[in-house]
């Protein structure tokens, strides 16, 4: 008995964002995505026309499913800034420790991609990186942390570049070493 479309698009969506966050974007075909997703290639040009329209779909549901986890940080800011801070890089330490982590896929993608800067994949994982620094903004708020814009700009930067440094050096130390800027960040303290 065939599959419903409803169920088909989703098991095709997850079996490419498997692939395309392993293995890069132009490392895996039409083909791979298939097997993966138990379809045949029909099925899969029934649903997505082209491999960057799967990318593009592929994304923008990674997009709703991380910015919609990612809203319930600091639901509970009882310990101010320095908590939230904890609690990102503790989450950033757990999420790295997992089996083939490869970083953000988002990151990911946009730097394999940073030759089509009109590609609609960039635009979605420039939009999900602006919410998510938005969202820092917002909780750096709520923590009563001055100039909390710029505060949340920072702590994007020092996010991803603990994230880059734990996925090339595989060391998780980046982390705390990120951690503790920020929370010098927050406190309006020099970081050199």
């Amino acid at each position: 008995m065939p599959r419903a479309s409803e169920e088909t698009r989703p098991e095709i969506l997850q079996a490419a964002y498997k692939l395309f966050r392993r293995r890069g974007f132009f490392r895996v075909g039409m083909d791979q995505i298939a097997d993966a997703a138990g379809v045949t290639k029909r099925t899969l040009y029934y649903h997505f026309d082209s491999k960057d329209a799967l990318l593009t779909a592929v994304l923008a549901s990674q997009h709703e499913r991380t910015f919609a986890d990612f809203q319930n940080y600091g639901i509970d800011l009882s310990g101010g800034a320095d908590a939230l801070i904890d609690k990102l890089f503790e989450g950033l330490v757990k999420w790295s420790s997992k089996p083939r982590w490869a970083g953000s896929g988002f990151t990911r993608l946009a730097i394999e991609l940073a030759d089509l800067s009109g590609h609609p994949a960039r635009s979605i994982a420039r939009r999900h990186k602006a919410l998510m620094e938005q969202q820092l903004e917002t909780l750096l708020v709520q923590a009563n942390v001055a100039a909390p814009k710029a505060r949340a700009r920072e702590l994007s930067l020092l996010l991803e570049g603990a994230m880059v440094m734990v996925l090339i050096h595989g060391d998780q130390s980046y982390c705390s070493a990120a951690a503790a800027a920020a929370k010098r960040l927050v406190a309006g303290e020099s970081v050199a």
